[in-house]
């Protein structure tokens, strides 16, 4: 379950909803990652997408990671939250002139490109600037991640990466293109795999044999990005606190060939968040239907939208339930919703919690990727702060 000390200051004042951050454990998920990528020689670029709360970032760039961004403002942050910019990848599909201005002037480390349409753009911007671009293309590799068709992202057919039909004149047209710099080529296959090791091999194999392809045709990849996708636990986030990035990063080293001067890159984002992040959440009413129970919180789908998008799995606690007598203590069975005027605003069905009363607080948990970064003010409510396990007043 998780500890929090609500009588502690941070807490004290503070309205629901909020984002809880949980930073002793952010700090022993980024040492795991650290120990891994030193150990098999595979960088790091966080997913910022994940989450771009300022206290997270500069956490995550004092480990020494590097970036993978899919906005210019991305970019802006990341620079202001003391990233090297030599080490952030552009990724994204709809990469505007603006932003690849922006990135061309911060000197970054890489363009992961999706189409041979974007790499002209970008070449003739950087030759508008007097500038070479370094280039990587994102290639679909074809392979199943095993996850939610929303989060499947490596097939032939899909919106993100260069098709199999249009390799040989990406191929042709970087290596033609004097304000190109080719770096390498980028894959990736999804998001919340478990299947680790079954995936990644299978990853790992068509990245090998798409290197040889483009090398065959003159351009040497020095650089292989080997995207991310790595999942976490939804289910038991107190069992598994820690993705297993050993598994992630021993398949890959076992699997992939590479030489001595190819360097290998991952794109973790998910994996490093979210189980440092709960939204925390008040019972504003306990409504009693005629065949099921309702738990209705202040926070909603505008504060944390996956189970309405994908239908994802969070679990939730009560955790300040409380009772005169031992024999008083039961579970109940709730559908827990929020105030949103959408049928989608539910967090769970059929959810068996602790007896809940109103003003109680709720702990939606691992919610620290994919959570405060997609939240609106749909109703005009408001967002949800954060609050850090760390912080004083």
């Amino acid at each position: 379950m998780l500890q929090v000390d609500y009588g502690s200051k941070p807490f004290q004042g503070h309205n629901t909803p909020f984002y809880y951050y949980d930073m002793d454990l952010l700090q022993r998920t980024l040492h795991s990652a650290a120990e891994a990528s030193r150990r098999y020689g595979i960088k790091i670029h966080y997913a910022m997408k994940a989450n771009s709360e300022q206290r997270i970032l500069e956490a995550v760039a004092t480990a020494g990671f590097g970036v993978d961004s899919v906005s210019g403002n991305e970019i802006l942050e990341a620079c202001r939250c003391g990233f090297d910019p030599s080490g952030i990848f552009f990724a994204g599909v709809g990469k505007t002139d603006s932003e690849i201005d922006i990135a061309l002037s911060k000197g970054i480390g890489a363009f992961n490109c999706e189409s041979v349409e974007e790499l002209e753009i970008i070449a003739g911007r950087a030759a508008a600037h007097g500038l070479v671009a370094p280039v990587q293309i994102r290639v679909n590799p074809g392979v199943d991640a095993h996850t939610h068709k929303y989060v499947t992202t490596g097939l032939a057919e899909n919106k993100f990466g260069v098709a199999s039909v249009d390799f040989e004149r990406a191929a042709a047209f970087v290596k033609g293109a004097p304000s190109l710099r080719f770096v390498g080529l980028q894959f990736h296959v999804g998001s919340q795999i478990l299947d680790v090791e079954e995936v990644f091999r299978d990853e790992c194999y068509r990245a090998a044999e798409l290197v040889d392809f483009f090398e065959e045709r003159g351009l040497r990849v020095s650089s292989i990005d080997m995207g991310g996708g790595l999942g976490v636990d939804y289910e038991d986030p107190d069992e598994n606190p820690v993705p297993d990035f050993e598994t992630w990063f021993r398949t890959i080293d076992r699997y992939l060939p590479r030489r001595i001067d190819q360097e290998v890159h991952v794109e973790p984002g998910r994996a490093l968040v979210a189980q440092c992040g709960s939204l925390i959440s008040r019972v504003v009413y306990v409504k009693k239907g005629v065949g099921r129970n309702f738990l209705i919180l202040d926070g909603g789908m505008n504060n944390l939208i996956r189970p309405a998008l994908y239908g994802a799995y969070h679990k939730i606690e009560n955790l300040t339930a409380h009772y005169v007598r031992e024999d008083e203590e039961k579970s109940c069975v709730y559908d827990v919703v929020g105030p949103i005027c959408e049928s989608a605003d539910v967090f769970a069905t059929g959810r068996q919690l602790r007896r809940s009363l109103r003003g109680d607080l709720v702990a939606i948990r691992s919610a620290g990727a994919y959570g405060s970064v997609m939240s609106s003010a749909y109703n005009m409510r408001g967002f949800a702060g954060a609050v850090f396990s760390d912080q004083t007043v």
